[in-house]
């Protein structure tokens, strides 16, 4: 069996699926969205680079924007769970299926880091606090990248979770601190530096027992990797959302265990819970994190207003895979829900999360000493309007869809 030509045509298989939704991504009106949001950050990032505010900390800026895209690394390998009866005896082998995946993983998101980069290197200059230049700059990133993407792929193999868990704890704390000595340091030291704590990095590497190849780890993050793929484009479009990876979270297990044990309520529990260990909460609360530090940041200004509508926006739309997340599961039949009360229980949980969310943002800029007191207290009224205004248009859009 020709291993390289079977990953090819599983990719070429998994992405003929996806490619016919895109143009009904374009037709949603993102395209037009992403256009405008350029032109406005580019012109909001012109003025700001000429106007710099005194003190401003440029290189932890750098470090919290490109750090994790640098640690971050992810492998498509397209494997199947059928593949651990009859891939099994090409075990030997396999390094040439795996191959393409770990060069792709690594060249995809060397580019989209070498963009927020070039990107962030006019704030690096202009703040005068820069010690190396560009080119050197972008050949440690890649030699970062290339360090983080070896140390993710040997996790993968590593046998027990305890150990792969505290191997990628060890591989972000290692990487970023790399990345700090290249921004505060000199170059001498930053190399010396780096060189040291990169061979301790990959001697450690060996200790840990690993798999020739980690079959069960690699179904699971495919499994993972295609779901965020899916659960990308149900932002747009109506597509399965199944798949995801389940996350355990103890502390907020008990969350929606007060809902009263009825009909009318049952699917609200389901949801809630869902929503709690799924990968979704965890998006969702990155996104009201960043939105209300760059709110915080801008509430003196009319750029602060539109970052943060704009984050309540993005929020909302994340918020809206709910909807799909039982639509076929056989979770649902479970439980007992009535007939024609799924779509307004969704409705009503969204809205009301994006409410709390929505002032949950709009707090930094009440905190922040300096803002406008007419404009701070508008900007939250615009966020409470566009709550409503969104939860009209899903009910609309989702009303009409149901009767089609």
């Amino acid at each position: 069996m020709e291993l390289k030509a079977l990953r090819s045509r599983r990719k070429a298989s998994f992405w003929s699926k996806v490619l016919p939704y895109f143009p009904y991504v374009m037709q949603s009106g993102v395209a037009v969205l992403l256009l405008l949001l350029f032109i406005a950050f580019s012109a909001w990032y012109t003025s700001f680079l000429q106007d710099l505010p005194p003190g401003l900390p440029v290189r932890w800026i750098m470090l919290i924007l490109i750090g994790p895209l640098t640690v971050y690394s992810g492998f498509r390998t397209y494997v199947q769970p059928a593949d651990l009866i009859f891939l099994l005896p090409q075990e030997t082998k396999m390094k040439e299926y795996l191959a393409p995946a770990y060069r792709s993983g690594i060249i995809y998101k060397l580019i989209g880091l070498y963009v927020i980069t070039l990107t962030l290197w006019p704030l690096y200059i202009r703040s005068g606090t820069s010690t190396q230049p560009l080119w050197l700059m972008l050949i440690v990133l890649l030699g970062l990248k290339l360090l983080s993407g070896y140390g993710a792929w040997q996790e993968l193999r590593i046998t027990t979770v305890r150990a792969r868990a505290g191997y990628r704890l060890l591989r972000w704390c290692f990487i970023l601190l790399m990345l700090a000595a290249w921004l505060w340091q000199p170059a001498w030291k930053s190399a010396l530096f780096t060189v040291l704590v990169s061979v301790n990095y990959i001697l450690s590497l060996r200790f840990p027992m690993r798999h020739a190849v980690p079959w069960e780890n690699l179904i699971a993050a495919e499994k993972t990797g295609a779901a965020r793929v899916m659960l990308l484009l149900g932002w747009f479009v109506d597509v399965a959302a199944e798949g995801q990876k389940v996350v355990r979270r103890r502390l907020l297990s008990k969350i929606g265990n007060r809902i009263p044990w009825e009909k009318k309520t049952a699917y609200r529990f389901l949801l809630i819970k869902t929503l709690i260990r799924s990968e979704l909460l965890g998006i969702v609360i990155r996104l009201t994190l960043l939105g209300m530090v760059l709110t915080g940041w801008n509430s003196g200004s009319w750029v602060g207003a539109a970052i943060y509508l704009f984050f309540i926006f993005l929020t909302g739309t994340q918020l809206t895979t709910l909807r799909h997340v039982h639509k076929d599961s056989p979770a649902a039949s479970y439980y007992p829900i009535p007939e024609g009360i799924r779509m307004e229980t969704v409705l009503r949980l969204i809205s009301q999360l994006l409410l709390g969310l929505s002032v949950l943002m709009w707090v930094p800029m009440i905190v922040v000493p300096g803002g406008d007191l007419l404009l701070t207290i508008g900007t939250l009224a615009a966020g409470l309007l566009l709550v409503f205004a969104l939860r009209a248009n899903w009910s609309r859009k989702w009303s009409k869809e149901e009767e089609e």
